[in-house]
């Protein structure tokens, strides 16, 4: 699978099968992926992957976590200007259209938010951290290193979900993995296999035209 293959075969997978996933692929993966651009070669990213039974005992300790968190960070700006608006809407109106849940049923659309906090029932996932001494350079390594694994999981026949939504649980799963304080998670990454029957994965998000964010100077 050539780079371009991987970019266009990469989606968002929100139901996966239960076929596991080996902490040796994973590792290899990671350790590819460490390949990324990283500024002054930093590498910023601290990774904690939970797999097989951590995965179990993962879900468990969510479920027990009942106590609302402070954010690690706001994952939306507070007023989100168009065009950007317009196509977060659009892409959450698809996705909830795949699922054949309409827009005044609110109960079923948070029982589907809810199953970010069970990895889409993937059998392993990576949670990303970052030094909190870090700023907006390095969280943008961390994004080319997600992207660069996520790309490499596609070649090696593994799906991906990345998930800012554990941005809004990060005492849960720093209390998990043990992470230091001096840590702040980024994101999560669920890792398996798409469910090939589950509507929801044939969702492909619109991209906004090459002329509405590309100016080419004379």
């Amino acid at each position: 699978m050539n780079v371009k293959d991987a970019m266009y075969a990469r989606k968002t997978i929100r139901n996966f099968l239960e076929t596991p996933v080996s902490n040796e692929t994973i590792a290899d993966l990671l350790n590819d992926a460490a390949r990324a651009p990283s500024g002054g070669n930093v590498q910023p990213w601290r990774i904690y992957v939970i797999n097989e039974d951590a995965m179990s005992r993962f879900r468990g300790h969510v479920s027990s976590r009942t106590e609302r968190e402070t954010p690690a960070y706001a994952v939306y700006p507070a007023s989100l200007k168009e065009p950007y608006r317009s196509s977060r809407f659009k892409v959450g109106e698809d996705m909830y259209a795949l699922l054949g849940i309409p827009r005044d049923d609110k109960p079923a659309r948070f029982a589907h938010l809810v199953r970010n906090y069970d990895c889409f029932g993937a059998p392993a996932a990576i949670f990303c951290f970052v030094d909190r001494i870090m700023g907006p350079p390095q969280w943008s390594d961390l994004g080319m290193f997600l992207q660069s694994f996520m790309l490499l999981a596609q070649e090696a026949g593994l799906d991906t979900c990345p998930q800012e939504a554990w941005a809004s649980r990060p005492d849960t799963v720093a209390d998990f993995v043990h992470a230091p304080e001096e840590l702040m998670l980024f994101c999560g990454v669920a890792i398996g296999h798409a469910n090939p029957d589950a509507p929801v994965n044939t969702l492909v998000s619109d991209r906004e035209p090459l002329a509405t964010w590309t100016t080419f100077i004379d």
